[in-house]
């Protein structure tokens, strides 16, 4: 029998060795990609612009993650494919946004969106089915959107009427669904009950090549300003049979399945996306490197300099945030409802912000749509779009706003603070169970640690070194901002707690989810210094070189004081120094190809 120390021991080596074999995954895709910037590459930065001018997905891209076989990382590993962590799938797709977000999309994660809800509730037979769709190359589209009732799916009008012989009839029509002509199968939300309520909606699992000829019919393609090589087109369907094999749970559980269903998916579609913002920032500071402006570079402008930066800094706020959000789908399932909902609300808005502070830097340049600053035009375009959708801010607000009462009165104070696994990068993590998720969330772990912090970095010593006085009076802010929150949730009308909310309610719901990201930046900081003074930093498996540079403070201070600076909250005076020590990290991940999140990932070219 082991003891705890040999448990230990063999459980880390596990770890290490399931990390390694992640990197070595990224490391395959990045080179079957190779250099961005390589004019000879036919899947470089100029191809990609090129086919998204045409409006289409490059050919030749879609082939190399078929040949990579992409579409296992959405098949659960005893189905035979490679998903066993959320954390994991974000870093995998990145990959691919920061290529083309269309292509992130297009072919990847529209499938997993879809295939979510038949992995939650889908017979053994389903899931079968779809993981050998899937795994053979095959899509998956889903269908909640309906132009009319934008991201009130309960209203939708789609109908899947139950017959005698229990099955049913589809009648209606769904648009704007990525790869609706191009999908093999579609997962379709629709009504089975006209009665008003939350048991009115159902989910079924309709392939198209069991359904009888001339019942259906594509819709044009919607044109669009961002993702425009995606395939967004309508789908009508006409007293179209489907056998009753093809419900996904029971009838009446379609909004259940959703919500269960959209905790998975918020989670880690923002965690995908941050790849996007990786390139514009990559692509701006190459500009300031390259460009002269007045005799000297554009990189020697103070302003450019500090917009770098806190693009950077950013970029860092929204992988904490991320990973924090992916992670608790495993390890705090009562609580991933709020966590979803406010990454999803928080990352899109928070890149598109800083890649149009960005764009100032690039100048006119920021138009250009071809050459060797065109890719940052697209990343500019192609960002918002990713908060549109069937969970798009408003829905996600909305899903934050009712629970923030009950969360202020029981859970913010008095509870345990988030568990150390929860901001591990690289540690493993339990078996993904959907089954596990809560519809509402009962606890807020991640917000209680922000409590204590103030006197936590106080007592910091040699650790924060010059940086203890910045850190902790930002922390007090935001521990006196989490207060004066709770004191107005607790006082929230009724009305604020329903679709009717005014806008002090979503003004709430937005200072929740940065006290969020502030809570997962201190608790990112605080494993890896943790782990520096126990000789483990960046544990498990090949340390980067950014594991000394996350445990030390300065990105943290940087990162606190924008969060604190967005609250409206006072600045206290912060080193001088912390400007130039981010910098040089901006510029060294340039340099040696590194991305800019917490992985540190070595990129192609």
């Amino acid at each position: 029998m082991l003891t705890p120390t040999e448990r230990k021991a063999q459980g880390e080596a596990t770890g290490a060795d399931e990390e390694l074999r992640i990197q070595h995954r990224i490391a395959d895709l990045e080179r079957r990609f190779g250099a961005p910037d390589d004019p000879g590459n036919p899947l470089g930065t100029a191809a990609l612009l090129a086919a998204d001018e045409r409006g289409e997905l490059l050919a030749e891209a879609e082939e190399v993650l078929t040949g990579f076989r992409l579409n296992a990382e959405f098949v659960p590993r005893e189905r035979g494919g490679r998903l066993d962590r959320i954390d994991t799938l974000g870093r995998v797709l990145r990959t691919v946004f920061r290529r083309d977000a269309s292509l992130g999309l297009g072919y990847g994660a529209t499938t997993f969106l879809a295939a979510v809800a038949v992995w939650a509730a889908g017979t053994e037979e389903q899931r079968r089915r779809v993981a050998e769709l899937l795994l053979n190359g095959g899509r998956l589209a889903i269908a909640y959107h309906e132009l009319a009732h934008g991201n009130d799916f309960v209203r939708n009008e789609f109908r899947a009427t139950p017959t005698p012989d229990g099955g049913f009839r589809l009648d209606g029509v769904k648009q704007v669904i990525n790869n609706v002509v191009r999908a093999e199968a579609l997962v379709l939300f629709s009504r089975t009950d006209e009665a008003a309520g939350s048991r009115s909606h159902s989910v079924l699992l309709v392939e198209k090549d069991r359904l009888p000829a001339g019942r259906l019919r594509y819709l044009p393609r919607y044109h669009t300003v961002g993702v425009r090589g995606c395939q967004n087109a309508g789908i009508e369907f006409t007293d179209c049979p489907v056998s009753g094999d093809a419900l996904v749970g029971e009838v009446g559980d379609g909004v259940e399945l959703a919500l269960r269903s959209f905790q998975i998916t918020r989670s880690v579609v923002p965690s995908m996306i941050l790849g996007g913002g990786d390139t514009a920032l990559r692509t701006a500071v190459g500009f300031a490197l390259d460009r002269q402006l007045y005799n000297r570079s554009v990189l020697e402008i103070p302003h450019a300099r500090a917009t770098l930066v806190g693009a950077f800094t950013d970029l860092l706020i929204c992988d904490c945030l991320a990973l924090a959000a992916t992670r608790a789908v495993h390890l705090l399932p009562a609580e991933t409802s709020v966590y979803a909902a406010a990454v999803k609300y928080l990352l899109p808005k928070l890149l598109t912000e800083t890649t149009y502070d960005l764009s100032v830097v690039l100048g006119a340049n920021f138009y250009v749509r071809g050459g060797e600053y065109g890719a940052f035009q697209k990343h500019v375009r192609d960002l918002p779009m990713i908060s549109l959708g069937h969970a798009g801010t408003a829905a996600c607000q909305a899903t934050i706003i009712p629970q923030l009462p009950r969360l202020a009165r029981t859970a913010w104070y008095g509870g345990p603070p988030a568990p150390d696994g929860l901001f591990r990068i690289r540690d493993p993590l339990p078996p993904l169970d959907p089954a596990r998720l809560a519809l509402v969330a009962t606890s807020d772990s991640l917000a209680c640690s922000l409590v204590g912090a103030a006197a936590e970095l106080a007592g910091s010593g040699a650790r924060t070194g010059a940086y203890r006085p910045a850190l902790t009076a930002l922390a007090g802010e935001l521990e006196a901002e989490l207060r004066a929150l709770q004191e107005e949730c607790a006082a929230m009308p009724a009305r604020d707690r329903t679709v009717l909310a005014s806008p002090r309610a979503y003004a709430g719901a937005d200072r929740y989810a940065l006290l969020l990201a502030a809570a997962a930046c201190l608790g990112v900081w605080r494993q890896q210094d943790r782990d520096r003074h126990r000789g483990t930093a960046g544990r498990p498996g090949p340390q980067s070189a950014a594991a000394g540079f996350l445990a030390g403070p300065g990105w943290l201070t940087a990162a606190l004081a924008r969060l604190v600076k967005r609250l409206g909250r006072p600045l206290p005076e912060l080193p001088s120094d912390g400007e130039g020590h981010l910098l040089d990290e901006v510029l060294a991940r340039y340099h040696e190809g590194r991305s800019y999140d917490l992985y540190d990932t070595p990129l192609a070219g």
